[in-house]
């Protein structure tokens, strides 16, 4: 009979997930490994929705001294119960902080959000751990369980706890902080990010460095953000990213465990589609797939874009709309399936201007692209990893670019029904709103081709762009293939008004098509509704002809 648990898509809680019986996949041997590992503070860097916080909630649930008998329930029958280490388990006080969700707009409002979370951590010993304490320690206590402490203050607010927690519990702490860098990479987006690089330079650094109360520290994150300066004195910190193989199986779903899970949820013939959207990660030597998205296709059983869509992308979108003809050019070779080269530095130092190697390096650490192949000790090939991402990607170039779906949406339709007007007039919107992107200068040999190629990247599902394909004698500027080959198909060949008339120029190049016979692809594949067209431009302008 298939194991047809319920699927706890958002679930984070490990608790909740045990209780509650969701499916689960077991990763508390990673608990193990975290106690052989003999790094006092270990940095954990994966994309998000990669199991990050479900690891973390794993390791509070074990370590936690509270509850620590109801806690050992939790576990039974898990890889953990078999190993040595279970005899670590509910030995220690732990303070579990999540940085998520704190992405106000202003730094006043982001401070705001973590004065109340560190509220929330001292109301669970407001009442418990008082008895203990001297009149300054309590005075202090209640500052921070009143939401009264000043920025300055809450700086301490971490390292203060672990020292009341010790003294009640005669036991060294634990500290686990997840997402450490989200409200460093909001700081960055909303203008704040030398404000909030100060504040949590004093936070991590005054819990995590020489704390004499602190057993262990494990954070998560994206990116090793390079001015954090929680890093810069802890000699005792192990960094693990992406490029490591120590615990890479337990962030993301191994090949054997997507296997699994098909075949309880009966759709294992599945296997080779889900492949081909879902996985494609490479995490030291692990090929992974994406967690999120295979939970929601295990319930909806449809291919789509599922992890693309938990977030609004900002930071990345910034970057695009500030990058220059060589980043495009880099993503049109990614688009096509190649790769690309890039220096990997493991720091990122968000509050400079990013350059095209901290552009890849960010979208690498953030699940947009991923390892191919090492070349050297700091370079790696790096490519689209699968089908999920190539169409976020293309629909995100159009997005940023030409300003939203609308018009490529135009444009879908008028090729489809051979509305010649509409197709010109859609392409001389395009270069009036969107050629400044490109710049029309002769810095660039034909900026035009560029912009139409990025732009066609749109028609996916409807038609294929083919930019400077051989075909017949020569390479067409793009070809349109139709995916329903009884739709009609389009030659496009490009020109930049130079020295001849314009006449000449669309002379010329309706010429070149019917001379090279640039057709030949099409009618091979049995297509012979065939449209072609001159466009000529200048600066702004577009002139056209068009062939039947």
């Amino acid at each position: 009979m298939l194991n047809q648990k319920k699927l706890g898509l958002g679930v984070e809680d490990f608790k909740e997930i045990i209780e509650q019986d969701y499916y689960y996949i077991d990763k508390t041997k990673f608990i193990e490994e975290i106690l052989l590992d003999g790094a006092k503070i270990k940095l954990f860097c994966r994309p998000r929705r990669f199991g990050k916080t479900l690891n973390m909630s794993t390791l509070r649930y074990f370590f936690d001294i509270e509850t620590k008998e109801e806690n050992r329930k939790l576990f039974n029958g898990l890889d953990i119960e078999n190993s040595p280490m279970i005899s670590e388990q509910g030995k220690y006080p732990v303070i579990f902080l999540t940085m998520k969700g704190i992405d106000s707009s202003s730094w006043n409002g982001a401070i705001k959000n973590i004065r109340d979370k560190i509220f929330e951590l001292y109301n669970e010993y407001d009442g418990k751990i008082n008895h203990i304490l001297t009149e300054n320690e309590n005075k202090v206590f209640n500052k921070f369980a009143g939401k009264e402490s000043d920025e300055e203050e809450l700086k301490t607010s971490l390292s203060f706890l672990t020292s009341l927690l010790y003294k009640y519990y005669n036991q060294k702490v634990i500290v686990l902080i997840d997402e450490y860098d989200s409200p460093i990479i909001s700081a960055y987006e909303n203008g704040y990010y030398n404000e909030a690089i100060t504040f949590f330079k004093g936070l991590y650094g005054n819990v995590l460095k020489t704390n004499q109360y602190l057993h262990m520290g494990v954070l998560t994150g994206i990116v090793r953000v390079a001015q954090a300066g929680i890093f810069s004195d802890l000699n005792n910190i192990e960094n693990y990213t992406i490029l490591n193989d120590e615990f890479s199986q337990y962030f993301g779903l191994l090949e054997d465990e997507v296997e699994k899970a098909l075949q309880d949820y009966g759709i294992s013939y599945k296997l080779e589609e889900v492949k081909s959207w879902y996985n494609g990660y490479k995490f030291g030597n692990s090929e992974v797939y994406n967690p999120l998205s295979i939970l929601k296709f295990l319930k909806t059983k449809k291919l789509e874009a599922y992890w693309v869509n938990t977030s609004g992308n900002t930071l990345i979108k910034e970057l695009l709309k500030n990058s220059d003809k060589p980043v495009f050019d880099t993503l049109n070779n990614l688009f096509n399936g190649k790769e690309t080269v890039v220096y990997i530095s493991q720091s990122i130092a968000l509050g400079n201007n990013l350059s095209p190697d901290d552009l890849w390096e960010l979208l690498l650490f953030s699940g947009y692209l991923t390892l191919k192949e090492k070349i050297d000790m700091n370079t790696y090939f790096v490519k689209i990893p699968n089908n999920e991402i190539m169409t976020f990607f293309k629909n995100l170039f159009v997005d940023i670019i030409f300003n939203g779906l609308g018009t490529i949406n135009k444009l879908k339709f008028a090729l489809l029904t051979k509305n010649l007007e509409e197709i010109i007039s859609c392409l001389e919107n395009l270069v009036l709103n969107a050629m400044s992107t490109y710049d029309t200068d002769k810095r660039y040999e034909n900026p035009y081709q560029t912009l139409l190629e990025g732009f066609l990247y749109g028609l996916e599902g409807t038609y294929l762009s083919i930019p400077n394909f051989e075909s017949g004698n020569g390479r067409p500027d793009i070809i349109l293939k139709p995916v329903v080959k009884n739709k009609p198909a389009y030659i496009l060949e490009l020109k930049r008004l130079k020295d001849r008339t314009v006449e000449k120029e669309l002379e010329e190049a309706l010429n070149q098509i019917k001379t090279n016979r640039y057709d030949a692809l099409l009618k091979r594949e049995g297509i012979n509704d065939i449209t072609n067209i001159a466009l000529v431009f200048d600066g702004k302008r577009v002139y056209h002809k068009i062939e039947k």
